[in-house]
């Protein structure tokens, strides 16, 4: 078994020996066994948290890297005109605090999510019309993954004012 320790972001298809697809709920795992598209036995023992990515490369202990692939899997993808009704319709339905993938092609602008009842109705109510069908599903990485993939802490005091004197050297009439 080959044993997948590294990660090393997005890499070419000449890059890697073999691939590995996988559906959306597997690519979130850091441990799992599998099998390679080649029929290769694989074990990945990942950093735990984030998403494995379409296009992204795991290196194997000896060297060798192998290219993960996102699966066909069932979604609906929801279309709406482009502006503000596109932008309405990810706000709403990342609002219930879901994963969502965002994407272009030659039909315009879409969100993509896991079939979902609920969803599916908010969308229509916004006006989108909804395609049932498989595609890849790679949602949005979070906003602090997208600046790196490391947790950013934020401090925040209230207990003061947020008025200050500047004294810049030259005399001002008030």
């Amino acid at each position: 078994m080959l044993k997948m320790t590294e990660r090393l972001g997005p890499i070419g298809a000449d890059q890697a020996r073999d691939t590995l697809t996988l559906p959306y709920e597997l690519r979130i795992r850091g441990r799992l066994k599998a099998t390679s598209d080649a029929g290769r036995d694989l074990g990945l023992f990942l950093d735990r948290g984030p998403v494995l990515r379409d296009g992204e490369g795991l290196r194997a202990e000896g060297g060798e890297v192998v290219r993960i692939r996102a699966a066909d899997e069932p979604v609906v993808t929801a279309r709406i005109a482009a502006g503000l009704p596109l932008a309405r319709l990810a706000y709403h339905l990342g609002n219930r605090h879901v994963q969502l993938a965002l994407g272009e092609d030659e039909k315009g602008g879409y969100v993509r999510f896991p079939p979902d009842h609920v969803l599916e109705e908010l969308a229509a109510l916004l006006g989108a019309t909804l395609e049932h069908h498989r595609a890849p599903f790679d949602p949005e990485p979070g906003a602090y993954q997208q600046l790196g993939g490391h947790g950013h802490s934020h401090s925040h005091s209230h207990g003061h004012d947020h008025d200050h004197e500047h004294d810049h050297g030259h005399p001002h009439a008030h």
